[in-house]
């Protein structure tokens, strides 16, 4: 099983954050009683620049879920085609030759869904096996690989293929001031990346899938995710996120590379979703990585801040397309997310 292709798809508008804080504070007002709490909120970020899925002036104009949710069905669709199509052609395979296609999302909801409504447009086979995910949030990415993987394992002369689109922006709750929300709205942006596993009878370059491990932490439900309502999606962000990552995630590292007969010390490179400031620090930290073990997720955060699902993809991008590992290095590919759970990836390199 490898990873034949990674690729990634952003919208049209993209803003500083020095501009977007300024319209920030504009479109939360006189609501927000000190504006000043967001720019500080912004300095700690780590984030230069994000995408967003409409222009600036646009986000005045949504008035209801319905609304948001319109925009997510509108523009969804185009990144994951955009993305899909420059994964299959860096992998030199054809649309129809997807066998399964796996597609998470935790910003927006259609039905049919986002899978669904790519088969016209890209020509995918009509027998193609649809397998669209909600919830799993930041973990999805590095999970779809998982279940990718699964899928190519049973069936080992197909491809697989999987698609992360999270625009985040079209969440934002206009009468939220909790600190909560108010990092939500500094932190995450909008995009989509797509990645191609092919299985073991298929010829393919990028790295091999060796193994894979979820874990669940039970009763803690609370931590992150949402709270739906009639306004839509309300951010549920613990300030234990960091807490859980330096309570669990040395932990289960270990356990999962001691399985496989291995120690953090033969990982050569780490794929760690780029969660933000403190959730990299706590990463590094619990797992004693050397300074810049985690280059590639910092730098991702700092172009495009964190977009969930997305994020861990994109670090698999840089990492494929501008910093290659040796042939025959190992690389941890990771990420946490809602339930509150953690997945893990094994990779080795060609």
């Amino acid at each position: 099983m490898r990873i034949a292709a990674v690729a990634s798809a952003f919208p049209e508008h993209h803003y500083p954050q020095e501009v977007l804080v300024e319209a920030l504070q504009k479109y939360f007002g006189e609501k927000l009683a000190n504006p000043q709490r967001l720019e500080r909120i912004y300095s700690h970020m780590g984030v230069e620049g994000r995408y967003l899925t409409l222009p600036l002036s646009a986000y005045y104009n949504i008035a209801s879920w319905g609304d948001a949710n319109d925009a997510f069905i509108a523009a969804a669709p185009v990144l994951g085609q955009q993305s899909l199509c420059r994964a299959l052609a860096q992998a030199g395979l054809n649309a129809p030759e997807i066998a399964t296609l796996i597609v998470v999302s935790v910003t927006g909801i259609a039905s049919p869904s986002l899978d669904a409504l790519l088969v016209n447009r890209m020509g995918l086979s009509p027998n193609i096996k649809r397998v669209p995910i909600f919830g799993l949030g930041c973990v999805a990415g590095a999970a779809g690989i998982s279940r990718a993987a699964d899928y190519v394992r049973a069936y080992p002369s197909q491809v697989a293929a999987l698609l992360a689109v999270e625009l985040c922006s079209l969440t934002i709750q206009r009468d939220d001031l909790s600190i909560a929300n108010l990092i939500s709205a500094a932190l995450f942006g909008d995009g989509a990346a797509a990645v191609l596993v092919t299985g073991s009878d298929r010829d393919a370059d990028g790295p091999e899938i060796l193994a894979t491990r979820s874990v669940f932490y039970p009763q803690t439900e609370h931590v992150m995710g949402w709270d739906i309502s009639e306004k839509g999606f309300t951010i549920v962000l613990s300030p234990e996120v960091p807490a859980m990552v330096e309570r669990h995630w040395a932990h289960d590292v270990d356990q999962f590379l001691g399985d496989m007969g291995l120690t953090r010390k033969d990982i050569g490179t780490w794929i760690l979703h780029s969660g933000g400031p403190k959730v990299l620090e706590a990463m590094a930290a619990t797992l004693k990585l050397p300074d810049g073990a985690l280059d590639a997720s910092w730098e991702c955060l700092r172009r495009v801040g964190n977009i969930s699902s997305v994020s861990v993809l994109l670090v698999l991008e840089e990492i494929m397309n501008h910093r290659p590992p040796a042939s025959g290095s190992l690389s941890l590919l990771g990420a946490m997310g809602p339930g509150f759970c953690s997945e893990l990836v094994l990779l080795r390199w060609s």
